[in-house]
């Protein structure tokens, strides 16, 4: 059984950093795809990073201030946020698909089986 949870939201100052965990169990990272995605209110639910079973990685629109990555020894995957802005206020949740994605496919939300919770991440100007 597939469980992930999130952890490491908090409220921080523009220009700040937080790193975000998503512990799992259920998941061998050499066989699954995985993914960050954020949702703000009253928007949808938008990708932000994801890292794919070989390792390899895909960003959207963060230049260069976030990093995905994953502790294989510990299972948890993680996100790095740097220099960040009130416009990355959101929902933070990661998400996991034991099916083999397309690059295409990466970042989409509709494309993942498993869900976290969320953590909010909150950043004020």
């Amino acid at each position: 059984q597939v469980q992930l949870v999130e952890s490491g939201g908090g409220s921080v100052q523009a220009g700040g950093s937080l790193r975000l965990s998503c512990t799992t169990s259920g998941v061998t990272f050499s066989r699954a795809f995985m993914a960050w995605f954020r949702q703000a209110p009253g928007k949808g639910r938008e990708g932000v990073a994801a890292i794919a079973s070989d390792g390899s990685t895909i960003y959207v629109d963060s230049e260069g201030r976030f990093t995905i990555s994953q502790d294989h020894a510990k299972n948890i995957l993680y996100l790095q946020m740097n220099s960040l802005n009130p416009e990355d206020t959101a929902m933070y949740y990661c998400a996991a698909t034991l099916y083999y994605l397309a690059r295409s496919a990466r970042t989409s939300a509709g494309a993942y089986n498993y869900w976290g919770q969320g953590t909010q991440v909150t950043v004020s100007s």
